[in-house]
């Protein structure tokens, strides 16, 4: 037997025991469908962030990882944190079947498929053919649906505030959700949205699912520190706990075709790059000054650092490269990517973060420390979760703001920390209700499966 038959027919008989039910005396199993890429440490850090939750609300459980990239050194961050955790790695073959032989197994064995947070529901059409070939529950663990930023022909590709995309979201007629997208979410057991815009427009456009909820990015539940290397960095630096600010830069819109090895460059592209180019200067001119402005107010430090692999450099050439003598001498640039962990030991340390990405403000909260996310309009609808859990006084939309009012903002915070600290402990109060509710709703969907 050659292995592509040998391949269906253990895919064929481990589906087919898989639905034959399963022993009620073993644990209820998860497949986790997460990892999407590792030159984001938000992308990272949704995996670590689910399996904190799950285990912390329903110990009992197995999980398997379906990753889709485990680079970085995330492979390492998931087996040393994580030791009960399984990993099943592959993909579908034409037949709409795992093509690897830990994969079959994992999807003979799961209760349920869980698909991580993301943007726009990552690998929906495997969500799609595992529930076609098993018959079994699929979930959806905090995730935006965003129809209108970005390009195409129904998509705008300068974005817009978060009010203007929740108005033209909800104008779409109900027809608009893709067709594979609305054959799983009307069969999703659950479908958690990590905003309400994306909870509306799914409502609006007639989704089935029994819980279309708001539950927050995965990301809010990672509990992992790196502090031996966090810790290290900080001494090296001269950064003192409480007495600096970490600032991450982004362009509008991730050059990928830059960054991510087999990625071609398209003709939007072309686009892309020329939003890049004209909006750069004018968001981080705001950073900058807001930068100037902490350093010559409060005589701390400040520490300009990456999200992304591409930032490291554009932290430096955009934030620290152009400042005055008298501030550059107290900015920091961390010239090296890193994990989500050694990030969060650093975030927690910090007085403060401000992000134009929205991930290290979601890392930053976790451990207490109070936040600014700065929106771009082509960010998709994904920072309304930032009013959605409390955090809106915290919340810009760049185009809207300037330097002089985030540092008004800042200052409060330097003012009074132990405040700003206390509405740190209120935001995440909101967000630990969602996420048992979360967690909730995959016992009872396990138990379904089984």
């Amino acid at each position: 037997m050659n292995r592509r038959h040998f391949l269906a027919a253990t895919t064929a008989a481990a589906l087919a025991a898989s639905l034959r039910g399963a022993d009620p005396k073993r644990p209820p199993r998860i497949l986790l469908r997460s990892s999407w890429q590792s030159v984001n440490i938000g992308d990272i850090g949704h995996t670590p962030g689910a399996l904190s939750l799950l285990w912390k609300h329903f110990p009992e459980c197995e999980i398997t990882l379906w990753p889709g990239e485990l680079g970085h050194g995330s492979r390492d961050l998931l087996t040393k944190g994580y030791p009960r955790l399984k990993i099943a790695e592959g993909g579908l073959g034409a037949d709409g079947k795992p093509n690897k032989p830990d994969l079959v197994k994992a999807w003979g064995e799961a209760d349920l498929y869980l698909s991580g947070s993301g943007s726009g529901f990552p690998a929906a059409n495997h969500a799609v053919a595992f529930q076609k070939a098993t018959g079994k529950p699929v979930g959806v663990f905090g995730v935006s649906n965003d129809p209108i930023s970005g390009i195409g022909p129904t998509r705008d590709a300068e974005g817009g505030t978060l009010n203007s995309l929740r108005e033209r979201a909800l104008k779409l007629p109900p027809t608009h959700l893709a067709t594979d997208l609305r054959f799983i979410m009307d069969r999703a057991a659950f479908f958690f949205c990590r905003d309400t815009i994306t909870r509306d427009y799914l409502k609006a456009q007639g989704v089935k699912s029994p819980i279309v909820e708001f539950g927050p990015d995965a990301q809010l539940g990672m509990h992992l520190r790196d502090e031996a290397k966090g810790l290290a960095y900080l001494k090296t630096a001269g950064l003192e706990a409480g007495k600096f600010l970490c600032v991450i830069p982004r362009l509008r819109y991730t050059p990928y075709y830059r960054i991510k090895a087999g990625t071609k460059r398209v003709a939007a592209d072309d686009v892309k790059d020329a939003i890049n180019e004209r909006t750069t200067k004018q968001d981080h001119d705001k950073l900058r000054d807001l930068i100037v402005r902490y350093v010559r107010g409060t005589g701390n430090k400040v520490m300009a650092c990456a999200e992304m692999t591409y930032q490291v450099q554009m932290a430096k050439d955009e934030l620290v490269d152009p400042l005055p003598a008298d501030v550059k001498k107290n900015v920091v640039w961390r010239d090296t990517y890193w994990l989500p962990d050694e990030a969060a030991s650093i975030y927690a340390k910090a007085q403060a973060v401000v992000s134009v990405e929205c991930h290290s403000p979601l890392i930053a909260l976790h451990h207490g420390t109070p936040t600014f996310y700065v929106r771009q309009p082509t960010d998709t609808c994904k920072g309304q979760m930032y009013r959605d859990i409390g955090a809106n006084d915290w919340f810009f939309e760049v185009d809207e703001t300037s330097g002089a009012q985030l540092w008004s903002r800042l200052e409060a915070i330097h003012r009074d920390p132990a405040a700003a600290r206390a509405k740190v402990k209120s935001i995440m109060a909101t967000v630990e209700a969602r996420q048992k509710r979360m967690v909730d709703a995959v016992r009872e969907a396990v138990g379904a499966g089984r």
